[in-house]
């Protein structure tokens, strides 16, 4: 099943292109939020699979391009992210230490939504395409054998970068838990209807040229391992985000005007827009075409504010 959230934060199912209004189910829910919602939703699913496929037959029919899609998951409580997850496509000779970080349930945004570039110092931006896996039930240090019982399902999820923001050894939380810079959508699938997780095409456009393209069955630590390992740092809750990481072979620099475009498997596309008022430049580049070339590092900055010939008064 396609969950959504639509127009007000309505719970709408997803089939083909029509939007079901399925928010007669919700009746009754304390909420002081859209995410309380999907919470209660996500942790009752055995009761509430059932209200919801009763109401497909009496729900609203909409066009899917005449309702604004919202994001899923509104304000996670945790959004927690795997870090080097990729095997790079054979590029790294061993598994990097297991390792993850969070995001601010801040930086949450949707179908449609525009990801703001900041006035701050960063050398480059960066959006990472990744498998988003949305959490079932309460998980606390669960093993891996038994952690995919307790994934409600999954999404497409854009780990946006600012990359380089001085003072660079300690600059995480600035660089990931920026305003707008996680989109997640359009919809999320339950876990029944993706019986092969780690095995999905990962696919991401700019501007409709295709410059991410992998599979998750590259996984340096599989989506059973990333939950294990994370619920071994803190509990998990039914609505929480684990992303699991990206091939950082096709990044490559954002720029205002950009239209970013992600598909995960069956997932269907999420689409972004950039933003940048300062109108900053790159070489559209990735990372592996620089690697190729024997330059070190990211795309340097071109133009515009704090471009390093800016900055030298050049």
């Amino acid at each position: 099943m396609k969950i959504l959230l639509f127009d007000e934060f309505r719970l709408g199912v997803l089939i083909e292109d029509t939007v079901i209004d399925v928010s007669a189910v919700t009746a009754g829910i304390p909420s002081a939020h859209p995410q309380d919602v999907m919470n209660a939703i996500i942790a009752g699913w055995g009761t509430f699979r059932g209200r919801i496929e009763g109401e497909l037959a009496r729900g609203r029919q909409l066009s899917l391009q005449d309702v604004r899609v919202r994001p899923p998951l509104p304000r996670p409580t945790n959004i927690d992210c795997m870090a080097r997850n990729y095997m790079e496509n054979g590029m790294l000779p061993e598994r990097p230490p297991i390792n993850a970080f969070t995001k601010s349930p801040n930086s949450i945004n949707g179908q449609g939504d525009t990801m703001v570039l900041p006035d701050v110092a960063a050398t480059v931006y960066e959006a990472e395409a990744e498998l988003a896996v949305v959490i079932g039930r309460y998980a606390d240090n669960v093993s891996t054998q038994e952690a995919l019982d307790y994934v409600f399902g999954y999404s497409n999820l854009i780990d946006g970068s600012a990359r380089g923001i001085p003072p660079r050894q300690n600059a995480f939380y600035q660089m990931k838990s920026r305003s707008t810079f996680c989109p997640i959508g359009p919809f999320i699938m339950t876990a029944d209807e993706v019986p092969d997780p780690q095995n999905l095409p990962v696919r991401l456009w700019n501007n409709g040229v295709l410059m991410q393209d992998f599979n998750t069955n590259d996984m340096a630590y599989s989506i059973a391992e990333s939950i294990a390992f994370i619920s071994s740092v803190h509990p998990l809750e039914p609505g929480d985000i684990v992303a699991t990481g990206t091939n950082h072979q096709g990044l490559h620099p954002l720029m205002h005007g950009d239209v970013l475009e992600l598909e995960v498997g069956p997932l269907n596309r999420l689409r972004v827009d950039i933003r940048d008022d300062l109108g900053r430049t790159w070489a559209r580049e990735t990372r592996h075409e620089r690697a190729e070339a024997g330059l070190e590092g990211v795309s340097p900055q071109l133009s515009g504010k704090y471009a390093p010939s800016q900055e030298a008064g050049v």
